[in-house]
């Protein structure tokens, strides 16, 4: 029985897999800069037999036929870029690159989609069909590795009828998987902003345009932009979240810079939302007398699970790991670039469980003590190599 092979490899495979993720681990690269880490999937890729090419760079998209090749194209997709965060977890693999850690668990995504590869071939006398591995940059930086790939064709020749990935949950217990149907995460935009006046002293502040006091108002003002314009049933935040002016005490900066983010689960009113951000601050710099700089770069938008391909996966998680063991996912107002393939192809992006309080594992992505329970790896791999060799659209 496929299923029982399956699990029985994962569980056989589990240690080489962990030993692979604590390598990438300790390898960390930011993103678009990921050429180590291309390097060594590609070894492995060719160490199981599995053909690949490279695209955007540092991508690598392998391929495995299985019978009847035409018969179903299913895409797995896992990414492999880090964050510029200083890694505080005292363990063996720590990363060895400073300021640079794979907090957001792509290590553990990578190592997962490896595994279920060596799987997939290894049984591709087993199951129907054609399974393409994207092995993504750049998910973690505008304008996002996804948007690359596809412009370069990674969703066609062959053209996938859907594409799986998944993603650590350290809200979510070891042993548990996660689906929700429709859109799952928002839409993400990045805002930088800069306020410039002349400067001046600050006992004579009527002799210039106070850029702090500005930005103050502003930061301010931009909140009521979402809460009053926005419809309160569909979930928004904006984020200012860098205020950089000033170096004393009596002076008036000439120039104060804000950085922040903007989600939205609607992408009408994300569109609205940047014209009334952009008229809003427009109005007020030059209101009080200074001049404004604004950006609005546009990011990722909403990811949207496709109905049917994800209650195909839900079903085969609830065959594979037990109904008690897959729950419904929470939507979440952050952002992945997986969306850019829903827009394209039915998509399914899931969560797997690395959350162990008994370890004291559980902390958050983006921390610097992130970290998984290492077992979650047998699972994932066993996962996507069951949906890999059994969904469909």
């Amino acid at each position: 029985m496929l299923e029982k092979t399956i699990k029985d490899l994962a569980h056989k495979y589990a240690d080489e897999f962990i030993s692979i993720r604590r390598h990438l681990h300790a390898n960390p690269e930011l993103s678009y800069k990921e050429f180590e880490t291309s390097k060594f999937v590609q070894a492995k890729l060719a160490s199981f037999g599995i053909p690949y090419e490279i695209k955007a760079t540092t991508g690598v998209v392998g391929i495995i036929y299985g019978k009847n090749p035409g018969s179903r194209i299913i895409a797995l997709r896992a990414d492999m870029d880090a964050l510029p965060i200083e890694e505080e977890n005292d363990v063996a693999y720590r990363s060895l690159n400073p300021g640079i850690m794979h907090a957001c668990g792509h290590d553990v995504h990578t190592s997962i989609l490896l595994g279920a590869s060596k799987i997939l071939h290894e049984l591709k006398d087993q199951w129907e069909g054609t399974i393409k591995l994207i092995f993504q940059p750049g998910e973690e930086r505008n304008p996002g590795g996804a948007s690359y790939l596809i412009k370069e064709g990674v969703l066609e020749n062959p053209r996938p009828q859907g594409i799986f990935g998944l993603h650590v949950h350290p809200g979510l217990d070891l042993g548990k998987l996660s689906f929700r149907k429709g859109r799952v995460m928002a839409s993400a935009d990045e805002i930088y902003i800069t306020i410039r006046s002349k400067g001046g002293h600050a006992a004579a502040p009527h002799l210039t345009a106070d850029t702090v006091l500005i930005a103050s108002h502003l930061i301010v003002s931009l909140q009521q932009i979402i809460s009053r314009n926005n419809n309160p049933t569909s979930p928004s935040v904006l984020s200012i979240c860098s205020i950089q002016g000033g170096h004393t005490t009596n002076v008036i900066p000439s120039e104060v810079k804000l950085m922040g983010t903007f989600r939205a689960m609607d992408e009408g009113w994300r569109y609205k939302a940047h014209e009334l951000i952009t008229k809003m601050a427009k109005g007020l710099v030059e209101g009080m007398g200074a001049e404004l700089d604004l950006h609005i770069d546009i990011g990722y938008p909403t990811v949207d699970n496709d109905p049917a391909l994800t209650e195909t996966g839900w079903q085969l998680a609830d065959t594979y790991m037990g109904k008690e063991n897959v729950l419904e996912t929470e939507m979440r107002m952050g952002a992945e670039d997986f969306g850019y393939y829903t827009q394209v192809i039915p998509g399914c992006f899931y969560r797997i469980g690395v959350r162990n309080e008994t370890k004291g594992i559980v902390h958050n992505v983006h921390t610097p003590r992130f970290d998984i329970d290492e077992r979650a790896i047998e699972t994932g791999i066993g996962m996507m190599a069951w949906l890999g060799a059994k969904a469909s659209v």
